[in-house]
């Protein structure tokens, strides 16, 4: 079994072992009778702003990529953004999102290390942002804890704080590794992703509305969760969504399951239940919006079915066209 497989199988692991354990301490017959009392209309309203979020995605990635000097047109950035989602989302087993993100954009005639690079940093405004806002509305979140609650969240995110701006100041530092290391190509790629790094988090030009965005896309999906919990008849306010939903988007973005799946929901049952939300109507807001989500990925597979067929590449031929190019750069 190589590795992509195992990766795949302890993702599976984790994702149906999660599951597992919420189907076993939640009341499903309740949990039945909220899906299907569940108003369309809030349905399609979700919908709409996962659908908007592409946008928001789109100037985002747009101008992290214009920081490195890509030149891509929005629509463009869009649709390759769109395409990602659905690789994602629809087939998070197989090559991943990112993977073809980079794929067109190298295809696009702007070199491996951009269109690398432009994903990898794209990533890493999206995390940093999500922090900045779990650290921005922590003065919230607490006041629904207890003294023990208390204890080890306000640590926990100081923490992550911490280790994220550790990373960042270590990316932007990659290239002062020792001159001799530079004839290892891996060496060589970390400084010009350091490179890039400081073009795009040290320039305020930048850094600033890619933040900006980035922290507009997770309030944007705060709202779709908070017209979903309407749609369910909980007593959830938009503001509870916008406190509570950085937390477990940050959860989400841990790589252990498959398309977040079981990590969303029992994060979901536990920041909610904070406010008294019931465990099954916490997961069942957590499914709806994994369903609702992936609904909306579903056109992006079109996209990437409609350039193959004006001749373009197998996904088999993605993963080993980089490969080759990797090999030939540097």
């Amino acid at each position: 079994m190589n590795k992509k497989w195992l990766a795949l199988a302890l993702k599976v692991a984790v994702s149906g072992g999660l599951i597992w354990y919420l189907v076993g301490s939640i009341d499903l017959e309740a949990a039945e009778r909220r899906i299907t009392q569940t108003d369309p209309v809030m349905l399609v309203g979700a919908a709409c702003l996962l659908l908007f979020q592409m946008l928001i995605a789109g100037f985002r990635w747009r101008t992290v990529l214009q920081g490195i000097g890509i030149g891509l047109q929005f629509w463009e950035i869009v649709r390759l953004f769109y395409v990602g989602t659905f690789f994602n989302q629809a087939l998070p087993g197989g090559t991943g999102g990112d993977v073809v993100r980079v794929y067109m954009v190298y295809k696009a005639d702007w070199g491996l290390r951009g269109a690398l690079n432009g994903v990898i940093l794209e990533r890493v405004a999206t995390v940093l942002a999500l922090v900045m806002l779990v650290v921005g509305t922590l003065p919230f979140f607490i006041t629904n804890l207890d003294a023990s609650g208390r204890a080890w969240i306000i640590p926990s995110v100081a923490l992550v704080s911490a280790v994220v701006a550790l990373g960042l100041v270590v990316m932007c530092l990659l290239d002062r590794l020792p001159g001799g290391m530079r004839r290892w190509r891996i060496v060589r790629g970390l400084g010009d992703l350091a490179d890039d790094a400081r073009a795009v988090f040290l320039r305020p030009s930048i850094a600033i509305p890619a933040l900006i965005w980035s922290a507009l896309g997770h309030v944007n999906i705060a709202f779709a969760v908070y017209v979903l919990a309407i749609g369910l008849n909980l007593d959830i306010s938009a503001f509870d969504c916008v406190v509570l939903m950085p937390p477990v988007l940050l959860a989400m973005t841990i790589p252990v399951s498959i398309g977040a799946w079981g990590v969303r929901e029992n994060a979901m049952v536990v920041a909610f239940g904070l406010i008294g939300v019931s465990a099954e109507g916490a997961t069942v807001l957590g499914v709806l919006l994994g369903l609702v989500g992936l609904a909306v990925a579903i056109p992006g597979g079109i996209l990437w079915l409609s350039g193959r067929n004006r001749g373009g590449p197998s996904l088999s031929d993605v993963e080993a066209e980089l490969a080759s190019a990797k090999s030939k750069e540097h």
